[in-house]
């Protein structure tokens, strides 16, 4: 009888000795490659006759699935799933699964510094006491005005798993909160004791406005010309959900023209950004490696998680989240 089949399309990790053995244990073929720029020829190749494809970043294309000859299951190895086509696997009746309770605190505590690092003005202030150094005296004029948090209003577009770590983590430094959140029911609302405005309200009447919401066909370039032209010249936008969320070029020309007073930016619709990359260079902007997620913690969590995820597969068990397709 032939051993079920487990591919890895890609990974960061450093290496998979520990998967491999838990494969082992198991009974199972364990096959891992590193085809994130590879042609969709050799990642069908690769994956033909798998049962289980784990992916990272490789594109999963309609033209891969419909090469697949026993595949039953597909594990993203992260949050987000938009490398993956989840039509074409609903049309195929492979399941996707995907793992975003992973790196939760972890993404919840780069906003927050991100948050804290914009309004605080801290790598302005770094170039401050470069100056003050080399000149042999003190001038502040560049980083200033700068406002306390309290009273402060921080809006939170998407409370879910992150937003609502953001939320909770952020009451003790006396910020007034608007959140939107079409989504939330009225049993969460009221667990977590909140009321949702509108997302024209948050980018209105927000100091800091901070994204935490799945990229869809909705949510995409959700920031934009006309919604930053809503926000206050004192205000400051904060990523870490997913680059497309954003229209970098109209960013960059809002924080050149003084729209917005500035933003903390983790991801990017171009990954990694080209050094062309028009939020480059701009002294306003505090920009990240889409490392939000990362933590030694959340890197072994994760690893163990997918391993649950192969367990309950061959339980014959539901993975416990299902990629659905939405708008």
């Amino acid at each position: 009888m032939n051993r079920l089949k487990i591919v890895v399309t890609d990974y960061i990790e450093s290496d998979l000795e520990w998967e491999a053995q838990e494969m082992a244990r198991r009974g199972l073929e364990f096959v891992a490659y590193q085809l994130k720029f590879a042609p969709a020829q050799d990642v069908i190749d690769a994956t033909r006759d798998a049962d289980v494809v784990i992916v990272n970043m490789v594109p999963i294309t309609p033209e891969i699935i419909a090469r697949w000859e026993k595949c039953r299951l597909v594990i993203r190895h992260g949050v987000g799933y938009d490398n993956v086509n989840v039509a074409a696997l609903e049309k195929a009746g492979i399941p996707l699964c995907y793992i975003p309770d992973y790196c939760s605190e972890e993404v919840a505590e780069q906003a927050i510094a991100l948050i804290l690092a914009c309004g605080r003005r801290l790598e302005t202030s770094r170039r401050v006491l470069d100056a003050s150094s080399a000149r042999g005296s003190w001038n502040f004029n560049d980083v200033v005005p700068i406002y306390r948090m309290a009273g402060q209003t921080l809006g939170i577009i998407g409370c879910g798993r992150i937003g609502s770590l953001v939320y909770r983590k952020l009451q003790s430094f006396g910020f007034k909160f608007l959140i939107c959140d079409p989504y939330l029911t009225e049993e969460r609302k009221r667990e977590l004791g909140i009321e949702v405005v509108d997302q024209e309200t948050v980018f209105r009447e927000s100091d800091f406005v901070t994204i935490h919401t799945p990229l869809t066909s909705e949510t995409r370039h959700l920031v934009n010309a006309r919604t930053l032209a809503m926000m206050a010249p004192t205000a400051y936008l904060i990523n870490t959900a997913r680059g497309p969320m954003v229209d970098a070029q109209a960013l960059a020309e809002a924080l050149k023209n003084g729209v917005i007073a500035g933003a903390g930016i983790d991801v990017y619709d171009i990954e990694p950004p080209p050094p062309d990359y028009p939020l480059f260079g701009l002294p306003n902007a505090i920009l990240t490696p889409h490392l939000a997620w990362y933590s030694e913690d959340s890197g072994r969590r994760i690893r163990d998680l997918i391993m649950t995820e192969i367990d309950r597969f061959l339980a014959s068990q539901p993975p416990r989240f299902i990629a659905k397709l939405t708008g």
